[in-house]
């Protein structure tokens, strides 16, 4: 299947190279031809973008998908009462083919917000595998194992069974958080990083109260340090949120080459912090934005999520002139590539995976055209996608879905399931 898109605006997001009003061809699954001529020759799909912007889809570097039943149900809580008392009782009720529908209810959002790709953290990570499968969606799946449930055997064993198994999934290892494992937990785990040569990623000094509930545990040590301490980082990984790390947290994770996955909204909700991202980005290490669950955020907006980054850092160190438009757009694309390992999907390039999506510059929020990057970050919105791409196949476009289900359909069976687990 040959794709031209001709009459673009292409923002690459290379480093260095300005918006420039060309073609971009696709042929399978990946970018052909990319230039300010027309390519020559016979094509299945011309599509004219009309001065819009094409340009790398988001990455959402940090979600829980099927978590889509805890929308709106457990709102105006602290972080602690939020887990213990709201989602962990609703999930013990959960079963397997849930995930599956619930999942794909966050997948079609995460297309009409721009978002080609997410790391997903949740328990039978089979089930977000096959929806994201049947449904066209790049996912990297990430083990979630706590001492309640998961262990690292069976997150081994994923690994094993969803590597390999499909070009649009992959999975590497992870664990809930420390305060959720156990010691014997997580030096299993290190191990089981070092016999597989994978990353680790995990919940990271969410609150300022789970990094003094470490430090009380152990010897005073942050969560980072206990981590690097057991050799959980030897072969990289991340966290997620950081908000509350500190200069020596962050020395290890550039010594480690680990990434900072920051969830402005649902840190803003759960009343946790402010991350310090510029001061992160400052001491050159990587940074990703992910939209956390629908429980705590609710919505799975990357827009809002990009905004929130930028003004939240200006806000935090009383700077306007903090993280400005560019780096957020860097780190909702570049960056969230790079923490997941999909360099193949960083940028537009030839070669490049044809991850894709168009930015609506005919809407009034985008108008007069200023600075289009500044717009995107500052103004825009979800009614700005006006395609979303993954693997050279659009499965959205001027507000349709391009799949193999009645959207309906999934509404019905997850409204089905939501239910059943509020009454039972």
């Amino acid at each position: 299947m040959k794709t031209l898109f001709k009459n673009a605006k292409i923002l690459t997001m290379e480093d260095n190279q300005p918006i420039f009003e060309g073609s971009l061809l696709v042929d399978g699954n990946k970018i052909a031809y990319l230039g300010k001529e027309l390519p020559k020759g016979s094509f299945d799909q011309v599509i004219d973008c009309e001065g819009n912007v094409l340009m790398p889809g988001f990455k959402n570097a940090h979600a829980h998908s099927a978590m889509t039943f805890t929308r709106s149900i457990a709102d105006d809580l602290e972080l602690h009462d939020w887990l213990y008392s709201c989602i962990f009782p609703m999930e013990a009720k959960l079963e397997a083919e849930d995930q599956y529908i619930l999942s794909k209810v966050a997948i079609l959002e995460y297309l009409t917000s721009g978002i080609t790709a997410c790391f997903d953290m949740y328990y039978n990570p089979q089930e977000m595998a096959r929806a994201a499968i049947d449904m066209g969606f790049r996912t990297v799946l990430l083990g979630t194992v706590t001492r309640y449930r998961e262990s690292v055997e069976e997150m081994k064993k994923a690994y094993k069974e969803i590597n390999g198994q499909n070009p649009l999934v992959t999975y590497v290892l992870g664990f809930h958080a420390e305060y959720t494992a156990t010691e014997e937990i997580l030096i299993e785990l290190a191990k089981a990083a070092h016999e597989l040569k994978s990353p680790i990623f995990t919940h990271n000094s969410e609150t300022p109260a789970e990094v003094e509930g470490c430090k009380q545990r152990h010897n005073g040590l942050t969560p980072t340090e206990y981590m690097e301490k057991l050799g959980l980082f030897d072969y990289g990984g991340g966290g997620f949120h950081c908000v509350a790390v500190s200069d020596h947290d962050l020395e290890i994770f550039k010594k480690r080459n680990l990434s900072v996955i920051t969830c402005p909204g649902s840190n803003s909700k759960l009343a946790s912090g402010i991350a310090p991202v510029e001061k992160i980005l400052k001491s050159g290490i990587n940074v990703a934005i992910g939209t956390d669950g629908p429980g705590s955020n609710n919505a799975l907006d990357f827009f809002w999520e990009m905004r929130l980054v930028a003004v939240l850092q200006k806000l935090l160190n009383h700077d306007p002139k903090s993280m400005e438009a560019l780096s957020v757009l860097k780190a909702a694309t570049v960056g969230g590539a790079k923490a997941m390992n999909l360099m193949e999907a960083d940028v537009l390039a030839v070669g490049k995976l044809a991850d894709i999506i168009m930015i609506d510059l005919k809407r009034p929020n985008m108008q007069p055209l200023n600075n289009i990057e500044k717009n995107i970050v500052y103004s825009g919105a979800k009614d700005n996608i006006k395609m979303t791409m993954v693997n050279g196949k659009i499965l959205y476009l001027n507000g349709e879905f391009y799949l193999d289900e009645p959207i309906e359909a999934i509404y019905q069976k997850a409204q089905e399931i939501t239910d059943r687990l509020k009454n039972k």
